[in-house]
């Protein structure tokens, strides 16, 4: 059953306030090294209950009048077509669909940074299609002996080669499209070109995950474990902190490992650094606006439960290995959870065990378990679509929203005129078709009318389903999961 234990509106108040305080602490200009998604921060929104997916672009957006965004990319993630998993586009495709969005929200972006850059053909093409765009690029390059070598890092050969980015805001955010593209780098090496113009600026980081003020085997911060699984990101307690401070603070290894190179260089730059441990470098305020700790535990658990079933698909699809299951089995432990905790699981498998076909289930926000089965019109995913739709609307399960002879005419045209060799409606298909209906059927209305209703519900499948039901579902907000089967066995499933 789904449960509110976030306060968003505190959160937004909350943020936007401690940032400004860290731009004051630095005298007026800070870089801000923004990790994770800013618009789209939909493993946010599921752990923490009551978090907006754009919380952090509204709470920029209060900013805006004082900040600018720089967006980042690894020169050789373009030259290698690197895709972005949860869009399917790759990263050169996702600057521009970055830039959009955020210039939507009325934020200014300042420019693109082309990181580790040795001349890559492609990288070139992007930067020319950047600037042809009226998008100023920067490119900073591969520096030897980086990060260990901190002599030739923090020195006209290192920092001091990578071209200056022009900024005009006291608040420069940088972000990019995924991990691995240099936002930290590029914040130092401003740092650098910044002090010898003798211009006051800082550095901080934004992450959301792991929360540094709860507990390292909190539900919230396992979840965020079992999501990076395939980069090995693993949670711990900050030392650097418990030094200084003799208080607990949680972090994670690539940020404990990476500090006393942080610590090194702007000590070189600016004769000292203002933190003595890598939490301090650190802005969130989302660990003081959950009041519903239970609520919140609960929806991390099923998290971690999702991230363990997606692993297995990916798994089963070629994507993924042993290890990363292995590991969010470990995280499980260490939750107290299994896989029974989900009810849905077992009610799509039982579903599928007495029909012999593949078939679906859905626990709706209020606790009621849905299932779907499949049928000669309709596969399990639109048949569990249509069911939950009744349900929702408070229409008798006997009673058909879409006519026979609605249904049949699209079969016909999927068979015989578009090739295709399955009969049955895909969700997106079956949604046109009740969309339709509704035109002239009172009850097709009502079930249209409880679409919204359906996010935040759980489902799950017991064979992996097509991109398209897939996304159509995510698109609902409808968190799926589906058990590590193909439908058929057959080699090619596209």
């Amino acid at each position: 059953m789904y449960r509110i234990g976030f306060d968003n509106d505190k959160y937004l108040q909350l943020q936007s306030e401690h940032i400004q305080e860290r731009i004051k602490k630095f005298g007026g200009k800070l870089y801000l090294e923004f990790g994770g998604k800013l618009f789209d921060d939909y493993h946010a929104a599921r752990v923490l209950p009551g978090f907006a997916p754009d919380s952090k672009i509204k709470m920029l957006a209060r900013l805006k009048d004082q900040a600018e965004i720089v967006i980042v990319i690894n020169a050789s993630d373009i030259e290698k077509n690197k895709i972005r998993g949860d869009l399917g586009i790759t990263y050169d495709l996702d600057v521009l669909r970055l830039i959009d969005a955020f210039r939507g929200f009325g934020l200014y972006v300042g420019s693109v940074v082309l990181t580790c850059y040795a001349g890559q053909s492609s990288a070139d093409a992007f930067s020319n299609k950047l600037q042809a765009l009226g998008v100023p690029v920067y490119k900073h390059y591969p520096i030897a002996g980086y990060p260990s070598n901190l002599k030739m890092i923090v020195s006209d050969e290192g920092y001091g080669k990578n071209e200056y980015i022009k900024t005009s805001r006291n608040l420069v955010v940088v972000t990019a499209p995924g991990p691995g593209s240099g936002k930290m780098a590029t914040c130092l090496s401003q740092l650098y070109h910044e002090h010898k113009r003798g211009i006051e600026a800082g550095y901080a980081k934004f992450e959301t995950f792991p929360i540094w003020n709860l507990a390292l085997k909190n539900s919230v911060n396992l979840a965020y474990e079992a999501a990076t699984a395939d980069l090995n990101d693993v949670n711990m307690i900050d030392p650097f902190h418990l030094e200084a401070y003799g208080e607990t603070a949680v972090n994670y290894n690539r940020d404990v490992e990476i500090f006393p190179v942080v610590k090194a260089c702007m000590e070189r730059m600016l004769g000292s650094c203002p933190y003595k441990s890598p939490t301090d470098m650190g802005v969130n305020m989302a660990g003081n606006c959950i009041f519903d700790e239970e609520a919140v535990k609960q929806a991390a658990d099923n998290e971690i439960i999702r991230r363990y079933y997606d692993a297995q698909c990916r798994k089963s699809k070629g994507e993924s290995d042993e290890s990363e299951t292995m590991k969010i089995e470990l995280l499980m432990e260490q939750a107290g959870i299994n896989i029974a905790d989900r009810t849905v699981i077992a009610a799509a498998n039982s579903r599928a065990e007495e029909t012999g076909a593949p078939a679906a289930a859905i626990e709706l926000t209020d606790g009621r378990i849905i299932t779907g089965k499949t049928t000669s019109l309709l596969g399990a995913s639109s048949a569990l679509l249509l069911n939950a739709l009744k349900a929702l609307a408070g229409i008798p399960k006997e009673v058909r929203l879409i006519p026979q002879n609605v249904i049949e005419p699209v079969q016909n045209l999927k068979v015989n005129a578009l090739g295709n060799h399955n009969p049955r409606l895909h969700t997106d298909e079956i949604l046109i078709a009740l969309c339709i209906s509704a035109v002239t059927d009172e009850n097709a209305k009502k079930a249209m009318d409880c679409l919204s209703k359906l996010q935040h519900c759980e489902a799950h499948s017991s064979v992996m389903l097509s991109a398209v039901d897939t996304n159509v579902f995510k698109k609902l907000g409808v968190n799926l999961t589906s058990e590590p089967k193909y439908q058929t066995k057959k080699l090619y499933h596209g």
